[in-house]
């Protein structure tokens, strides 16, 4: 266990919330107004942790934090927290049942992830599958113009090979793309396929660790918001929308030289996560001890 000073400790929710409070607020206002981002919202809608928490800090299981008042105890808590002698921490009381089999899923995924070679080759045609043979009516981002024309993009998706392995991807497919994909992924098989070369298998970091709050800590759960984020960039900067205006240039990998540029920094964002995945799978192994006490 780490023992962390109040002084410290409000040190660090200070820098934890003027990092993660920009992306947040923008998007809290964006939603007052009705308004919607291409690529920053998604962080979000499909990963369903609030931007409210994301802004608050907690600590992980493993510390314990100095208190010099009931008047500090109101930024935490009282079902997650319990107070013990002028120190406060998580309640080992509430890591039970369902919470406990999410530890051990997360833990088994990112094993299975980290001992399966990564894949570089599907150049992230996965969201040019979402929009293959669809009218400009049905399109998800019907907002933002594509680069290609309906013609030109159905031409491209199917000269290439669809090689996708992540349900959640796989899922928005069209109905003309699915038979297209090399893999049929589900929730069933996910550890047999999900993979580290996979651009959303890595973004996910910061999935699995949000359905580790509160034990996981905050610290941790930025570290995996940032890496989302940059995910997101590089995903929506390969895919067949026009977001120049957006200030994002894109990666034509329709091109021989695009698809080139995206497999190198798909490799160098495989390697940014790999760090990440080692360390959540060993907390949740701490975590499945400590809960099994």
């Amino acid at each position: 266990m780490i023992f962390i000073s109040q002084q410290d400790w409000l040190k660090k929710a200070e820098s934890h919330r003027e990092l993660v409070k920009p992306m947040a607020d923008a998007f809290l206002h964006r939603r007052g107004l009705g308004k919607k981002h291409p690529v920053y919202d998604f962080l979000f809608i499909y990963y369903r942790f609030s931007p409210t928490k994301l802004k608050k800090w907690v600590p992980s299981f493993e510390e314990i934090l100095e208190v010099e008042g009931k008047d500090d105890l109101s930024y935490f808590n009282e079902y997650w927290f319990e107070l013990l002698n002028n120190t406060l921490r998580l309640n080992p009381l509430r890591l039970q049942g369902q919470a406990l089999a999410s530890v051990a899923f997360i833990e088994g995924l990112c094993h299975a992830i980290l001992e399966r070679p990564p894949r570089f080759g599907c150049f992230g045609l996965h969201e040019w599958a979402m929009v293959y043979r669809l009218s400009p009516e049905e399109l998800r981002h019907a907002d933002y113009p594509l680069r290609l024309s309906s013609q030109e993009l159905t031409r491209f998706v199917e000269s290439q090979h669809l090689c996708c392995t992540h349900y959640d991807a796989y899922r928005f497919f069209t109905p003309e793309a699915t038979p297209l994909n090399l893999f049929k992924p589900t929730l069933e098989n996910r550890i047999q396929n999900e993979q580290a070369g996979c651009l959303h298998a890595n973004m996910d970091l910061y999935k699995w660790s949000t359905k580790l709050w509160p034990w996981i800590g905050s610290d941790f759960i930025a570290k995996t918001f940032l890496l989302a984020l940059a995910g997101r960039e590089l995903d929506m900067r390969a895919s067949p929308y026009d977001l120049k205006e957006h200030g994002y240039a894109p990666i034509q990998i329709e091109t021989e030289d695009g698809r080139k540029e995206y497999q190198i920094l798909q490799q160098e964002y495989t390697q940014k996560a790999h760090g990440l995945r080692l360390e959540l799978a060993a907390f949740c192994a701490r975590l499945r001890a400590w809960g099994a006490v």
